[in-house]
């Protein structure tokens, strides 16, 4: 994966608005760009290529999918060798309520973000699947009353 270092203004540019709207079209992005709509394809394709782009995504309301309540559940291992992070990740990864695993420093190891239909059932989830993990050693569970994510990743040289 190349540095921020290797992408111009230009590429900045297309991996912001793609961030904030992946459904854009070659020519409205080509557009806001200034590029012609080849010369734009041919930048997207090669930020793929290049591993800036690592896919797109739609943001689906989690009740759609029956999640009624989401959580971040703090997890501290019993030993942070190599092999008990490697199956701790492999295992909880695995389970269909987690959606994201964190490798965290601090007290806590990990943090996973898990949805589940409701608290029994989030409840039921932490008991029988995390905490009979066998490199856990401590589960403390946070629910989200509310997610609010930013799509745009910063440009960090103050360049506009």
């Amino acid at each position: 994966m190349d540095t921020f270092a290797d992408f111009d203004r230009i590429d900045r540019t297309i991996l912001a608005l793609l961030a904030q709207d992946a459904r854009i079209t070659n020519k409205d992005l080509a557009e806001r760009v200034g590029l012609s709509q080849s010369a734009c394809l041919e930048r997207v394709r090669r930020l793929t290529d290049r591993g800036a782009i690592r896919g797109a995504h739609a943001d689906v309301d989690p009740t759609a999918f029956g999640i009624g309540v989401q959580a971040l559940v703090s997890v501290q291992l019993k030993r942070h060798t190599r092999s008990a992070v490697a199956r701790f990740e492999e295992r909880a990864i695995a389970l269909p309520q987690v959606v994201a695993l964190y490798h965290v420093t601090g007290g806590t190891d990990y943090l996973a973000h898990a949805v589940a239909q409701d608290m029994e059932h989030l409840r039921d989830f932490t008991l029988d699947a995390i905490t009979s993990l066998p490199d856990v050693a401590r589960v403390e569970t946070s629910l989200l009353f509310r997610s609010t994510t930013k799509p745009v990743w910063p440009d960090l040289t103050g360049e506009s």
